[in-house]
């Protein structure tokens, strides 16, 4: 077996609260190769995208001083984007001007943008309550526009290693009726016990852990708002949407020139991947 580890790219995994909601790989699947940067954050702090790359970089840079492959797996596309092509440094957002902004309706904070940085106003949908709150408070707190320090992007390390990339894009009828049933067995597997410790914790509902899928239908259900088949029903749609919108993403945002596998994985195209891998040059 080529010596590996396999790092998690899924910004929900991270979170020590959610094992059965994110999917978390348990000890059987983990099948003794060492697994980092899983459920190592707790759920009362809200883990960036910056945070989970510097976290990243590090656990590459430890693999390859050991001589072991690092192995990216998650579907959370801009923790990949950030750790390949960086992040805009941005400074420290005036806390005056970030309450401002957070104090302001959507709607006026987009009409607000409109006249202080038109082009994101124009480029950003406008009841996108959090990126509209980012482009005006940036551009309040700077005096420049979001998208001038996008261009000035910073710490990524793609020009540094050999990567290998492969986007697995299995058939969709066959995924989605995988998504239908998943919701549901989730709940059969504990997940209502799970959010049950959440709750509590009695967190701040803004934190990501507290918007994970399930977790506010769950929530729902277990403070008396919504009987057990709407909170089944609930979690099943929010399940399908996320899958669409990340099939979606996946298929169309990475680079052409990521390999995408569009079939089931099958003995015969594990063998290929694992083929490709072996064959990689690892460097510092």
């Amino acid at each position: 077996m080529l010596p590996s580890v396999v790092i998690n790219a899924d910004s929900m995994q991270v979170y020590a609260d959610l094992h059965i909601l994110s999917a978390r790989p348990d000890e059987a699947e983990m099948a003794g190769v060492p697994h980092v940067l899983f459920g190592h954050i707790d759920g009362a702090e809200a883990c960036s995208a910056a945070r989970w790359a510097a976290e990243a970089k590090a656990e590459i840079a430890r693999a390859h001083a050991a001589g072991v492959l690092p192995i990216l797996a998650g579907g959370t596309g801009l923790y990949l984007r950030t750790l390949l092509e960086g992040i805009a440094p941005v400074p420290e957002i005036d806390p005056d001007a970030r309450a401002d902004v957070r104090a302001l309706a959507v709607e006026e904070a987009h009409a607000a943008l409109a006249i202080e940085d038109p082009e994101a106003a124009a480029r950003l949908a406008p009841a996108d309550a959090q990126r509209v709150a980012r482009a005006l408070e940036v551009v309040r707190s700077t005096g420049r526009p979001l998208r001038e320090w996008q261009a000035a992007l910073a710490g990524g390390i793609a020009d540094e290693i050999d990567l290998v990339p492969l986007v697995l894009l299995p058939p969709r009828d066959g995924l989605f009726e995988r998504i239908e049933r998943r919701f549901a067995q989730m709940v059969e597997r504990g997940a209502e016990a799970e959010v049950a410790a959440l709750l509590t914790r009695d967190l701040d509902p803004d934190l990501p852990v507290m918007r994970a899928i399930g977790v506010p239908e769950i929530a729902a259900h277990l403070n008396g708002e919504i009987p057990r088949a709407a909170m089944l029903e609930r979690g099943t749609i929010a399940t399908r949407q996320y899958g669409k919108r990340q099939y979606t993403w996946f298929s169309r945002q990475p680079p052409t020139g990521w390999e995408r596998l569009e079939a089931q994985l099958n003995n015969r195209n594990i063998e290929q991947i694992a083929i490709k891998l072996r064959g990689m040059v690892l460097t510092a």
